[in-house]
């Protein structure tokens, strides 16, 4: 995946913590509810950059990561909502999170020159 090599390595790595926070999450503070919602946006956001690689035209390239872009947003939102009720503690919420907001810059950055070599 040439345009976004990076990204897609990112959010793989991306996808392994929430995972684990996932397992954490269920095994430990036994929350299912929220935790399954996290598990399914933030490990969707390599799985649409995977789909982007075999993209067959720029448009389908592009709506590939506008989805990974709004999946990375949507799973901020979890980790957001998981803090803020108690269930992650603020050092673990501010890595993951950190981590989420610098994928979707990446895939903001890189939807945004897709664009731009449509029009």
């Amino acid at each position: 995946m040439s345009k976004n090599s990076i990204a897609y390595d990112k959010a793989y790595q991306f996808a392994i913590r929430v995972v684990n926070a996932y397992k954490h999450l269920t095994n430990n503070k036994k929350e299912y509810v929220l935790s399954k919602q996290l598990l399914r946006s933030g490990t969707s956001i390599g799985a649409n950059l995977a789909e982007a690689n075999s993209a067959i035209s720029s448009a389908d390239f592009s709506a590939k990561i506008s989805i990974a872009y709004k999946e990375c947003q949507e799973t901020k939102y979890w980790l957001c909502l998981l803090k803020d009720t108690g269930y992650l503690e603020e050092n673990g919420f501010n890595s993951i999170y950190k981590d989420a907001e610098e994928i979707a810059k990446i895939l903001y950055s890189i939807l945004k020159s897709s664009n731009r070599t449509k029009n």
